[in-house]
């Protein structure tokens, strides 16, 4: 029997079973611990960034605990560490951000907005310099737990359709009003890079078109070098002909400067390095995120 190791949350675990069901086999599934999960008090970015929901349950994969793991893609480091792969993407749900509470036209001066993520924070305070802004943290439940405390809080509405809560979405943000994070709303799988049963097993559930739009996305995280830790972001479609059109942006945390700029290429890999440097170099991305660094 297989074995899959995944965080302990309900919506990792909900994740992890999809991809079994996908895969229409039998798979025992392995709860591993991360330090994103046990350090709730903390915003994701003191912790490191992206990784830190992550490492342990690559770990467990490596070390022979599991045979694969299923991470939200947008939980990865754009490098993939030594002995492991991904293996398959299947195909991308909804890559937006979401509102629980009020719509985004209809919050008062002032309001308070929940978020623990500084690429929504930037992204809404350019589009607002009004608004406010707390920290919030735990797992998907805990979030809308608090939701009341806020005029809205901001999550991913990829998450409430796999929990089954999209009733609770007030409001959908386009990636043209708020760019997602690399990776957001796709699953990747992991496995050990000579693993060739499983890596064979997984490869009858990838959806080309939502790996090379990932691809892509991570090909740009991995030219600027940020993650969680960072106010940047990337989104990237594929067409019927196979030509991809990806949206980046890098801003400051408090929102004062948002830049953005799409592009499009048939090479994702291209594509995101080309853009990435487009944004660094020409636009003064590098010399704001060594500010920021």
């Amino acid at each position: 029997m297989l074995r899959a190791a995944t965080r302990g949350s309900r919506l990792a675990r909900a994740q992890t079973d999809f991809v079994i069901e996908l895969l229409d086999v039998e798979a025992e599934t392995v709860v591993v611990d991360t330090v994103g999960d046990r350090r709730t008090e903390v915003p994701i970015w003191e912790l490191g960034g992206r990784g830190v929901f992550v490492k342990e349950v690559q770990a467990a994969v490596l070390d022979g605990r599991a045979d694969f793991a299923v991470h939200s893609a947008k939980d990865l480091p754009s490098t993939t560490p030594e002995g492991l792969t991904i293996a398959a993407v299947p195909e991308r749900a909804d890559a937006r951000d979401a509102l629980v509470g009020q719509r985004f036209d209809s919050l008062p001066p002032g309001a308070r907005i929940g978020t623990g993520s500084v690429r929504r924070r930037a992204q809404l305070a350019w589009l607002r310099p009004d608004l406010t802004f707390a920290g919030i943290r735990g797992n998907m439940d805990t979030r809308l737990s608090k939701a009341a405390n806020f005029a809205a809080i901001v999550v991913a509405a990829a998450a409430l359709d796999r929990l089954g809560r999209t009733p609770e979405i007030t409001d959908v943000l386009p990636p043209g009003l708020l760019v997602p994070q690399v990776g957001q709303g796709a699953l990747a799988i992991e496995c050990r890079a000579g693993d060739g049963a499983t890596l064979e097993l997984l490869a009858a559930i990838e959806h080309p078109p939502s790996r090379t739009a990932v691809d892509a996305e991570r090909a740009w995280l991995r030219e600027v070098g940020g993650g969680c830790d960072l106010p940047v972001g990337a989104y990237a479609t594929v067409s019927g002909d196979g030509r991809v059109t990806m949206t980046a942006m890098i801003g400051t945390p408090d929102g004062r400067i948002v830049m953005r700029d799409t592009d499009s290429d048939d090479d994702p890999e291209d594509l995101g390095r080309r853009l990435a440097r487009h944004l660094l170099d020409d636009a003064g991305g590098s010399s704001l995120l060594a500010d920021l660094r």
